[in-house]
């Protein structure tokens, strides 16, 4: 049996938002709508897609998004990983968070930066213990012959960190997405959907509102 996708209709019944709805601070507003994603008990709020390129080509994942503030958004990884080698050739990267059961989105876009080690540490010690052996056996974006290879690195580490506190390997760490704009889209009727977006003037935001 195969799907049709031209059949697949979703009818948006959100009574929208404008200008006035709106925070002046893009943070704030992403707050609100956070905490109203959280309180709706959608599956992960803070999973994101984070976009990448290089001279290569672009790439697109889901990370969590695990603090934000004024100063961006962290998420953390394997400083190996592909989308690291993307991110150290060229810092600019984009997020999206899909809240289509509160039929909202919202885009950012910005550069990329590491956190501080510090901070990489006090998350990384926050994590429970197998997330923390996990961090130093998996060489992320690595290829392997098995799953069996993954599961004795898992095993090694768990011999070389018996009964000891495990440390943040200096092969991982966290990363901050800096925005240059946020966007706030969310779906109306007849596909004539809401979108507003903040971009940075220095140090003060921006909204206008843009054609759907």
């Amino acid at each position: 049996m195969s799907v049709d996708l031209l059949k697949l209709r979703h009818e948006f019944s959100s009574h929208g938002i404008s200008s006035a709805d709106l925070d002046v601070n893009p943070f704030v507003q992403f707050k609100i709508w956070m905490q109203q994603a959280f309180d709706a008990e959608l599956t992960l709020p803070n999973a994101m897609s984070l976009a990448t390129s290089d001279a290569n080509g672009a790439s697109i994942r889901t990370v969590l998004l695990k603090t934000f503030d004024e100063k961006g958004f962290v998420f953390f990884t394997n400083y190996n990983s592909r989308k690291s080698k993307q991110i150290s050739n060229n810092p600019k990267a984009a997020l999206l968070f899909p809240w289509l059961d509160l039929e909202r989105q919202v885009k950012i876009s910005g550069t990329v930066k590491k956190i501080p080690t510090l901070e990489s540490i006090k998350y990384f010690s926050s994590r429970p213990r197998d997330s923390q052996l996990g961090a130093w056996a998996s060489a992320q974006s690595s290829i392997l012959d098995s799953r069996k290879v993954l599961l004795s690195e898992l095993n090694k580490m768990h011999r070389k960190f018996n009964n000891r506190e495990i440390p943040l390997p200096d092969f991982w760490g966290g990363y901050r997405l800096v925005p240059d704009s946020i966007e706030f889209w969310q779906g109306r009727e007849n596909r004539l959907h809401d979108r507003f977006i903040y971009t940075r003037k220095e140090d003060a935001w921006g909204i206008k509102r843009l054609a759907p």
